[in-house]
């Protein structure tokens, strides 16, 4: 049986941490914050063992096989499992679960036994406040061999109006899973907005806790009163109406509601060109169908010198997995983009590099990272939260 990470272990790799955190991010990755990360990817990793087993793609433990033939194999509807099992794959190889060879794989041992419920228990006891992850992940993972066969969309496992609560639990700043990246976000922006008046365009708010996370963040920084105009922009009708609460948190905060997808022209969605001085997202960009197109109608947006800042999941390395797609390869819109070779290589998450080499091709300069992600996954290969900021042309 794996043994599960304990709070000194969890302490060191926070400590490891912290000499590359600027001290407002030091809070979000205590011990306790860290251990929570690593129990989830624990639970994740059997999660995965379990559908590999239950849609039938142990059948060639101890064979080199790959992604396709695994599929194949399994019967399985090829074109939306391609890419998920290939990912479970790289992600138990990232566990020592299988071995791999120039896109082959094999498990020497076979599947182990492991039992998902052990850690979502230890999880509980630790930081119930955490669950909602845990939730949305074994929903998941019910229905993922029901969506490996074709015979469901990930669209109606995650999404429909039934599973609403999920994702009201999920992404919440009660959630310590998922309010660090939130934090980070509304770190990077009261540290990077430019002094003085401020419209802010937010893309993709989803349910308002990154908007509320923001708002905090500048309200006790002095800063609240420089935002003259906040658009809370969001696709999903359900979503969007339940963010609009926010706004009575922040009675004195100009914020307005509005639908906008970002796969298609802003100006035919009542944003005009040079007409915000800051658009900011969380966990958004990395979900636009073509990069090119929405980073785009980004810098339309902005005012000649203005600021594009997000926060987001990131692949440390190209090479390696992060266990939240674990959930969103579910997603046809996350799993399979428009691709590019410098930048967009496959869906889901990208790497810093990535995310530099995009934002300089669509004509933005003056790219950061906070934290230096670069520098820390020398010391701790799966860091995997981070802001980005750029800037258009003046």
């Amino acid at each position: 049986m794996t043994t599960l990470p304990t709070l000194e272990e969890a302490a060191r790799t926070s400590a490891a941490a912290a000499p590359f955190l600027p001290p407002a991010l030091q809070p979000l990755f205590d011990a306790s914050s860290v251990r929570s990360h690593m129990l989830c990817g624990e639970f994740v990793s059997r999660l995965t063992i379990d559908v590999m087993r239950e849609a039938r793609l142990d059948a060639a433990p101890r064979q080199w096989v790959s992604a396709a033939d695994l599929v194949a194999k399994a019967g399985l509807e090829p074109e939306r499992s391609l890419v998920p099992v290939d990912w479970m794959l790289r992600h138990l190889a990232m566990r020592g679960v299988f071995v791999r060879d120039d896109g082959r794989f094999m498990a020497p041992d076979g599947l182990p036994a492991l039992e998902a419920g052990e850690v979502r228990a230890t999880q509980t006891m630790h930081d119930p406040g955490c669950m909602p992850s845990y939730a949305v992940a074994e929903t998941a993972a019910q229905d993922y061999p029901a969506f490996l066969r074709g015979e469901r969309s990930g669209e109606d496992i995650l999404f429909t109006p039934a599973r609403l609560k999920l994702w009201t639990g999920y992404f919440s700043n009660d959630n310590g899973l998922y309010a660090v990246n939130n934090r980070t976000g509304a770190v990077a922006l009261e540290a990077w907005m430019r002094p003085g008046p401020a419209t802010i365009l937010e893309l993709g708010g989803g349910l308002g806790s990154g908007t509320a996370a923001v708002l905090e963040r500048l309200k006790e920084a002095g800063r609240l009163d420089d935002v003259r105009a906040y658009r809370f922009t969001e696709l999903v009708p359900a979503f969007l109406r339940r963010a609009r609460p926010v706004a009575e948190r922040f009675p004195g905060v100009p914020l307005t509601f509005a639908t906008l997808d970002m796969n298609r022209p802003f100006g035919d969605q009542g944003v005009a060109a040079g007409s915000v001085s800051v658009v900011y997202a969380v966990n958004t960009l990395h979900a636009a169908h073509d990069f090119a197109f929405t980073l785009g109608e980004v810098r339309r947006a902005l005012v000649p010198g203005g600021q594009l800042i997000i926060a987001e999941c990131v692949r440390p390395m190209p090479s390696r997995t992060v266990y939240p797609e674990f959930i969103f390869n579910l997603m046809q819109t996350f799993r399979a983009p428009r691709l590019h070779a410098a930048y967009r290589p496959n869906g889901g998450f990208l790497t810093p590099e990535q995310w530099t080499a995009a934002l300089t091709a669509a004509g933005f300069t003056d790219v950061r990272v906070l934290p230096d992600i670069a520098r820390i996954r020398d010391v701790i290969p799966d860091f995997g939260v981070a802001a980005i900021g750029a800037a258009s042309a003046a």
